[in-house]
């Protein structure tokens, strides 16, 4: 138990270091390193840089360490369809049920906002994942909740300190709290296309930034046109 609680402390600083756009493509981890930094054994930290690699965040190259993978335009648009297909069913199930106490979800929308008043982007994304979670997991069907996650924990976050970047955080604030009151009043069709269009609305700004990261042909695809 020692060891698992160690391996989820490694792999959610990681993760959240390479999400926030901290760790950058072609960064690389050191297995010896890191044990030194967080002082424990490099069995929980490699087995935490291994479920990373299955993630598709982090790369293994033998006796160098693990590298941050470069996203692709493919990869990111395929992650964007299947979120948008999955969170909204969760929500339009969890609108259709009466009675549901949404003082926990009102609670993280209130962590978002002041996330961003302070324009502190890493506990923005802490809470908007929390804030997910907690609507998602409403739906009581633990298997979506952790497809969606899986997907979720793949995306990495681009263009945030953009003017672009800051607007849709602020406009994020707003829209939080929207799809709870519509959630609240059993309004399907409004929180299918309100958190469709949450979803899709950091499509663009990845788009942007991801042909910046490498030379790669294939990032250099056209835009398509968002739904």
């Amino acid at each position: 138990m020692a060891d698992e609680n160690l391996r989820a402390k490694v792999f959610q600083q990681i993760r959240a270091e390479i999400i926030a756009g901290h760790a950058k493509p072609g960064d690389m981890y050191s297995v010896p390193s890191l044990a030194t930094s967080f002082q424990i054994s490099s069995t929980p930290v490699r087995e935490a840089l291994l479920e990373l690699v299955q993630l598709g965040l982090l790369e293994s190259h033998r006796n160098r360490g693990f590298r941050v993978t470069t996203p692709s335009i493919e990869e990111t648009r395929n992650i964007f369809d299947m979120r948008d297909v999955l969170e909204t069913y969760a929500a339009r199930t969890v609108a259709r049920m009466p009675g549901l106490d949404l003082s926990p979800l009102v609670a993280v929308a209130d962590e978002i906002a002041d996330s961003v008043a302070r324009r502190d982007f890493r506990n923005y994304l802490i809470a908007d994942r929390k804030y997910h979670h907690v609507l998602i997991a409403l739906a009581d069907n633990p298997i979506l909740t952790h497809t969606i996650f899986s997907l979720r924990d793949r995306m990495r976050f681009y263009g945030e300190n953009s003017a672009e970047g800051r607007e849709r955080q602020e406009a994020s604030v707003g829209e939080h709290y929207r799809i709870i009151e519509y959630v609240r009043a059993g309004d399907v069709g409004g929180v299918d296309e309100l958190l469709r269009s949450h979803i899709r609305a950091w499509e663009p700004l990845f788009e942007t930034a991801i042909p910046t990261l490498h030379h790669d042909p294939a990032a250099n695809a056209p835009k398509r046109p968002l739904r």
